[in-house]
């Protein structure tokens, strides 16, 4: 169980804080519990229940964030390719829903790779999944190495510039 003050990824809301456990104003059962939550990126108030069947789990540790970042080089862009919009986006909500930091890592790379190929426009779905995934690994990268979102992508920048020169 996850206690107040932590930081959890809660299916693909992406990263909330956990502001209590108790027993929600609007419960009609008195002994179940929930999870209060706030989304870091986020002013509403989400109320889970303890036992629910969305996926949650810890935000990385910074150890865990650092080497990930330290791997964006060696992560390959997915071979993945259709002109089909439902696979297309079937294919990148699996990787959402694998709540896999390499996963998003690899569907980012994917589609700024296809942008650069022939001068083709990106099509509006690979944008939008391409814009999740960034929220997602933003966020929690953010809350792992406790800095701002905005400061995220040019930390990673920076890393990975001073792993190439050195």
């Amino acid at each position: 169980m996850y206690q107040a003050g932590e930081f959890i990824v809660y299916g693909t809301s992406g990263v909330c804080r956990v502001e209590g456990v108790g027993t929600p104003p609007f419960a009609a059962e008195e002994e179940r519990l929930y999870y209060k939550l706030t989304p870091v990126s986020g002013t509403e108030t989400i109320y889970i229940p303890t036992d629910s069947p969305v996926f949650t789990r810890p935000v990385i540790t910074r150890a865990q964030a650092e080497n990930l970042i330290a791997s964006i080089p060696s992560i390959e862009e997915d071979s993945f390719t259709s002109h089909s919009a439902r696979l297309s986006s079937e294919h990148y909500q699996a990787a959402l829903q694998s709540h896999d930091c390499r996963d998003l890592v690899q569907l980012i790379k994917t589609v700024y790779a296809r942008s650069k190929r022939g001068g083709r426009r990106v099509s509006q779905i690979d944008q939008r999944y391409r814009k999740r995934a960034e929220d997602l690994l933003h966020g929690e990268l953010a809350v792992a190495l406790g800095i701002p979102v905005s400061e995220v992508p040019p930390y990673i920048a920076r890393v990975i510039g001073q792993k190439k020169t050195s």
